[in-house]
């Protein structure tokens, strides 16, 4: 099936790259510049994704996630801010991943392809993303192989205690413990390139009553443990 985006973004370059980048998957892509026009197209009709520029002439981006017609589409944020904090925030307001301009076409496709795999089927796993990013966690940490190394040994090391507290928290049917647990897991997934591990935390940080997330965490996290 061709997906369909909501795309809001204010700057028109910026628009112009993105539209025909997601097009080329093939997508049919609907494009604004403003919050209130994409609430108009979100009255008008469904969307498979949303594309959203995180700060918008009339508001943050992350407002459009409490719009009642949203309908679970999957969102991902786009910004120009690379602070790892701003990110974290935009991640635990809902988004699905957030993508830092300038981005290559393949890789806002790549991010496409990811998030609509989650819905097709009903929510069954269509694709999944790799174990690791190379290249991310490179980026992440200045491209020090060295450094890498070291931090996703400690990130396996803390793996298994996460794991465990985010299914204590399910168990006792406590959310917030567990998007808490999430909240830290995700950041360290980003410094790591853990990208299969890093979409299993925002699945279920997005749907914690979810079993099908919860049981994708788990897997992910199993699958991830045993790369080592």
């Amino acid at each position: 099936m061709t997906p369909h985006i909501l795309l809001v973004e204010d700057d028109p370059v910026s628009r112009a790259f993105l539209a025909a980048a997601a097009e080329a998957l093939p997508a049919r892509v609907d494009a604004v510049d403003t919050l209130a026009a994409a609430r108009e197209r979100i009255r008008a009709g469904r969307y498979d994704l949303w594309l959203v520029d995180a700060n918008l002439p009339d508001g943050p981006g992350a407002s459009l996630l409490r719009e009642p017609g949203r309908r679970d589409a999957p969102a991902l944020a786009h910004t120009a801010a690379c602070e790892q904090d701003t990110l974290a925030r935009l991640r635990e307001a809902g988004f699905l991943d957030v993508l830092v301009k300038p981005l290559t076409a393949s890789a806002l496709r790549a991010a496409i392809r990811r998030a609509t795999a989650r819905t097709e089927g009903g929510g069954a796993r269509q694709e999944q993303a790799p174990l690791w990013d190379d290249a991310r966690a490179l980026t992440a940490l200045n491209g020090q192989h060295a450094h890498v190394d070291a931090l996703r040994g400690l990130f396996l090391e803390e793996l298994p205690g996460a794991r465990d507290a985010v299914a204590a928290a399910a168990r006792a049917g406590d959310a917030d413990a567990m998007r808490a647990t999430l909240h830290r897991l995700r950041a360290s997934c980003g410094f790591v390139g853990a990208m299969r591990m890093d979409a299993a935390v925002a699945a279920l940080h997005a749907a914690p009553d979810s079993p099908e997330a919860l049981a994708e965490f788990l897997a992910a996290a199993q699958d991830t443990l045993s790369s080592r």
